[in-house]
C-alpha cells in the first residue's frame, strides 16, 4: 500500500504507514521481544485440513503494545499459542530469545475454591518461590492491581472485573517479559473494560512489559496499541500494520480513538466482503 492509500491522521493520533511485518525497523522500543518468520499453521491433513496461519511473518519490540485483530477464526489465538510455546508451528520459525512469556485469556479460570490470593500464590509456587517469600509477593501483586484487602475473598464474592483483576495479578506473577493476552476483556461491560484498560497501562509502564494484545474490539485496538497488526479471514496473514503514537492520555470515548476505530473497522470490513463473510 502507497503513501496515498492509508488514511490521514485524525486530531491527536497518528495512524501511520503500514509497518513492514519482520523488519526489524526500530519502533523506540530495546531489541525484539517475539520474531515471527514465515509461520504457518495447518491442523489435519488432506481434505479436511485446516489453514489457520498462512506464511505470517511479524515482530513485537521490547516495551510494545502491539493488538492483533480480524475476524472470527483467521488465526488470532492460534498466533498466541504459537508464541507461547503451547503449539507448534507447521513450517516457520517463532522466537521469543529466551524472554519468559505469560498468559491470560478472556475467562480468568480461578480456582473457585481458593481465595483470591491463593489463586494468585499458584503463579508464585510454579516459579519455585520459598513459602516464605510467596505471601509477601502475593500482597505486592493483588496492591498492583488494586485489590488491597480482597486476598482473603473467594471468586464468587468478587465482581467480574475484580476477578479479571486477580488473573491480571497471577498473570503478572509469572514474572514474564511477554504477556500475552487473549481478549481478556470481551466479557466485562463497557465501563469495567474502560478501568481495566487504564490499570493495565499503568502496569504496562511500570514494569516495562511487551503485550501482544488479542481484540475483536477495534476501539480497544485503537485505544491500547502502539500497534495494530490486522489479520485476514481464515487463513490469517498479516494484510495491514498501523503505527499508533502516542501523544498523551487516550479515552475510549476520545474522538481520536473513534475516528481510527473507524478507519480500521472499514479495513477489517473491505477484508471480510472480500472473502463473502
Amino acid at each position: 500500500m502507497s503513501n496515498a492509500d492509508y488514511p490521514a491522521a485524525p486530531p491527536g493520533m497518528s495512524l501511520g504507514a503500514p509497518a513492514v511485518s519482520g523488519s526489524g525497523v526500530a519502533t523506540g522500543a530495546e531489541g525484539v521481544a517475539v520474531r515471527l518468520t514465515g509461520v504457518s499453521k495447518v491442523y489435519g491433513t488432506g481434505g479436511r485440513a485446516v489453514h489457520a496461519l498462512d506464511d505470517v511473518s511479524m515482530t513485537v519490540h521490547d516495551g510494545e503494545f502491539v493488538c492483533l485483530i480480524g475476524a472470527s477464526g483467521c488465526g488470532k489465538s492460534t498466533l498466541l499459542n504459537l508464541v507461547a510455546g503451547l503449539d507448534q508451528p507447521t513450517t516457520g520459525q517463532v522466537d521469543t530469545s529466551g524472554r519468559k512469556v505469560g498468559l491470560m485469556f478472556q475467562e480468568p479460570a480461578l480456582f473457585p475454591w481458593l481465595t483470591a490470593a491463593r489463586n494468585v500464590e499458584l503463579a508464585l509456587q510454579a516459579r519455585g518461590v520459598p513459602r516464605a517469600a510467596r505471601r509477601a509477593e502475593t500482597e505486592e501483586l493483588l496492591e498492583t492491581v488494586r485489590l488491597r484487602g480482597f486476598g482473603s475473598k473467594r471468586p464468587h464474592e468478587l465482581s467480574g472485573g475484580m476477578r479479571q483483576r486477580v488473573a491480571m495479578a497471577r498473570a503478572l506473577g509469572q514474572n514474564a517479559d511477554v504477556l500475552l493476552m487473549d481478549e481478556p476483556f470481551g466479557a466485562l461491560d463497557a465501563m469495567t473494560r474502560d478501568l481495566l484498560h487504564d490499570e493495565l497501562e499503568r502496569i504496562c509502564s511500570e514494569r516495562t512489559l511487551t503485550v501482544l494484545f488479542v481484540t475483536h474490539n477495534v476501539r480497544e485496538a485503537a485505544r491500547l496499541g502502539d500497534r495494530v497488526i490486522l489479520l485476514s479471514s481464515r487463513p490469517g496473514r498479516v494484510i495491514d500494520e498501523y503505527s499508533l503514537p502516542r501523544s498523551g492520555h487516550r479515552r475510549i470515548d476520545s474522538p481520536e480513538v473513534s475516528e481510527v476505530a473507524a478507519r480500521l473497522t472499514d479495513r477489517l470490513r473491505e477484508e471480510m466482503g472480500r472473502h463473502g463473510h
